[in-house]
């Protein structure tokens, strides 16, 4: 049951400018990245995907559930771009901290927690403080949290930022690990090499609109056929881009 953006719009502020304007969207199934320069909405388009932000116009939803229900929200989790250590507690601590958010009672989300941070590989760190924690290793809590309560559609906000290769190695099997039949991933990067050539989908959003959206296959074909095996996602989101500008 995927997420469903039907004609929605957005603006940060009555008089601003609309960063969506009437885009309709359906997120496939499996590890979708969302491409696109910063500035390009994304950010917004998981906010409202998320029910963090209700459109202007239009309606958000997954199957009959409407983004304005706790239903919809229990559902779809939501890792933002930056992960803050919670003071004092540690990494299962937090964890089961925001499982009682979404409602869960103490009990379940502390056993919640455990399991989420195993299937983020960081079950031997449960007792560490956030605060000592590093970067990549507090972004593995932020998809823990966003886990914890059983979620069926994960949205990741530019999570790589900041990783160094190894770091994106690591962070790169642990979403390919957990996009399976049962979960949906939606994430989003500037980075055009960043997971593109091991998604199983590929969108490009740019000013926000929608330039490309379909199969990884379909996207890399954009590449042109000499182009090296490690830059052809970079040489399809040129092409995609500048397809893009040149109908605008």
């Amino acid at each position: 049951m995927p997420v469903e953006l039907d004609n929605v719009s957005y603006a940060y502020g009555r008089n601003k400018p609309r960063i969506i304007d009437r885009l309709s969207y359906t997120a496939p199934h499996g590890f979708t990245v969302l491409l696109g320069p910063n500035g390009a909405g994304k950010s917004t388009l998981l906010k409202l995907a998320a029910g963090v932000h209700q459109p202007a116009a239009g309606a958000v939803r997954l199957g009959r559930l409407a983004s304005t229900s706790r239903e919809y929200r229990n559902r779809v989790a939501w890792m933002p771009q930056s992960i803050t250590a919670m003071t004092g507690l540690t990494a299962r601590e937090q964890v089961a901290y925001t499982g009682w958010l979404k409602g869960m009672n103490r009990a379940d989300a502390w056993t919640a927690a455990a399991a989420a941070l195993e299937r983020v590989e960081m079950k031997d760190r449960a007792e560490v403080k956030t605060k000592q924690l590093s970067g990549g290793q507090l972004r593995r809590v932020g998809v823990a949290s966003a886990l914890v309560h059983d979620a069926r559609v994960l949205l990741l906000d530019e999570p790589t930022a900041g990783m160094d290769p190894t770091q994106r190695r690591v962070f790169r099997d642990l979403v390919l690990n957990l996009a399976t039949d049962e979960v949906q991933v939606l994430m989003s990067t500037h980075d055009v090499a960043d997971l593109a050539e091991e998604a199983d989908h590929v969108t490009v959003l740019t000013e926000g609109a929608i330039n490309f959206t379909g199969a990884t296959r379909d996207f890399l074909a954009h590449a042109p056929a000499d182009t090296p095996e490690g830059r052809r996602a970079e040489a399809a989101y040129t092409i995609v881009s500048a397809h893009s500008a040149l109908s605008g």
